[in-house]
């Protein structure tokens, strides 16, 4: 049914999230949803800045007695992933997403919701209009592009805050304080190609779709397909008992989120196209029931082209690239040890790009341990070195250690179970928070991260539960009244 924000609690915190969806805010194109907190700001006599890079910051006198408090930092990112179904008709730097609530289940329509972060911006801004709100000094920080490299984080100013507490509003389990998170980098892997005339025949393009998708850290452990392997698996069989040539092959959106659809153009010969169309359907209903438990969804299709390619890799490049992508890790390598269901380290095959010279491929691996992220990305180089692809290393990001002595974790804690009535769960999570990298910038922060239940973030699959964003409202508000 059609959303009607105004009945859903807490208005303040659902108003502004309305306005949110309808401000465009993809990564690196977060200067509207900027300004309109600025707005926010002024029209409740806020002091709000900009720095360099686009962070905002937001400051709030402390309720009338609670000035010598310690200071505590809300923070939020910007920036959302935008994916949509292919089917859906949608543009992210103009049309406002649409939504559904389905029961207790706030979703978009065939796009990602924006819960991840835009609740967390909600919150923020909900907060900073409360009258009635009691808390200590207050800053609000907003930082950019959290979802393709921590870059609002990692070029924060030292100095840029004043507070010594920070609760990171970006976590998605209602009832649990993260206190830790992975580590991360990324590698950029460029095969060398050749190409030449293409043959006889029509040209084809196999496309793989319909998979699941979702967060590269927090999804990686629930089997979910990857696109692009099941893609080159299945080219990889065909191209051992049928004649074909391989123009390109292209998947995968973000380097964050589990490729959900690939596909590639090629030339067959006419007379083999039916053979060809009838082993891939064998072949692929084959590997579907490999993942019938997770991916119900999946689909192939196999058909004209809608462009016919100029030309196609010659069989020496066609066989390395699939080899490569074949090669190339992907998924957990090792859960933790010590703390049950969490994985310690893990690699997403995330991109794939084909140019006429050479073919761009994006890994994107994380673990909470920096020698494991590091062995995984010396996998990831022996593989692509062996194909004859130069492979790069580009700058990661530092993980955040737990700290169970923590003050403020001992303080929520009992803020938690007053108000909630049970305790919360601790946990660390695999996947990158910001808290590590603030952390190394203002020592001595003590950090926590909590927020509601969002599902399936990065995928036209995430939903957030209403009924869990007023329980975060009424801890977060306690939260505030009792540091104070």
């Amino acid at each position: 049914m059609p959303t009607n924000f105004n009945q859903l609690k807490p208005p303040l915190l659902w108003k502004h999230f309305e306005k949110i969806l309808a401000i465009p805010h993809c990564s690196g194109y977060e200067q509207a949803i900027g300004d309109y907190i600025l707005s926010v700001a002024k029209a409740n006599g806020l002091e709000g800045v900009k720095d360099k890079v686009k962070n905002v910051r937001v400051a709030k006198k402390a309720s009338p007695g609670r000035e010598k408090a310690t200071g505590v930092v809300l923070q939020a990112h910007l920036d959302m992933v935008c994916e949509k179904n292919s089917d859906t008709v949608h543009d992210f730097a103009k049309d406002p997403i649409q939504t559904e609530l389905k029961g207790d289940w706030l979703q978009a329509k065939g796009t990602t919701l924006g819960s991840d972060n835009g609740i967390g911006i909600a919150a923020c801004l909900a907060a900073m209009e409360d009258k009635d709100l009691v808390h200590g000094p207050l800053e609000f920080l907003f930082t950019v592009d959290e979802e393709t490299g921590l870059t609002g984080a990692n070029r924060l100013q030292p100095g840029f805050l004043k507070g010594k507490m920070l609760l990171n509003l970006d976590s998605e389990e209602i009832e649990t304080f993260t206190i830790g998170c992975a580590g991360g980098a990324d590698s950029e892997i460029f095969l060398p190609l050749k190409r030449k005339a293409h043959g006889p025949g029509p040209a084809q393009r196999l496309k793989v779709y319909g998979y699941r998708g979702g967060h590269s850290g927090l999804d990686i452990h629930q089997g979910r397909g990857n696109a692009i392997k099941l893609l080159a698996r299945l080219l990889d069989q065909a191209r051992r008992e049928f004649t074909f040539s391989l123009a390109s092959i292209e998947g995968g959106n973000k380097h964050n989120a589990i490729p959900r659809e690939a596909w590639a153009d090629l030339f067959v010969p006419a007379n083999k196209l039916q053979p060809l169309k009838a082993f891939f359907e064998k072949t692929f209903a084959e590997i579907k029931v490999e993942y019938q438990a997770v991916e119900k969804e999946a689909a192939f299709s196999f058909g004209p082209a809608p462009a016919k390619p100029s030309d196609v890799l010659t069989a020496a490049s066609r066989d390395a690239f699939l080899n490569l992508l074949l090669a190339l890790p992907h998924g957990v390598i090792a859960m933790h040890p010590e703390i049950h269901g969490l994985t310690e380290t893990s690699t997403n095959l995330a991109i794939v790009r084909t140019g006429r010279k050479e073919a761009k491929i994006h890994c994107s691996s994380r673990s909470s341990i920096a020698s494991a992220l590091e062995s995984v990305r010396f996998v990831i180089r022996a593989v692509s070195e062996l194909a004859g692809a130069r492979i790069t290393f580009l700058e990661g990001y530092p993980g955040w250690m737990p700290n169970l002595q923590s003050p403020l974790l001992k303080k929520l804690k009992e803020v938690h179970a007053k108000v909630v009535g049970k305790e919360a769960e601790i946990k660390a999570v695999h996947a990158g928070l910001e808290c590590g990298i603030i952390g190394e910038k203002h020592p001595g922060m003590d950090m926590i991260s909590f927020g509601p239940t969002i599902e399936h973030p990065h995928s036209p699959e995430e939903r957030c539960n209403v009924k869990t964003v007023e329980e975060f409202w009424t801890f977060l508000t306690a939260a505030l009244r009792d540091l104070a």
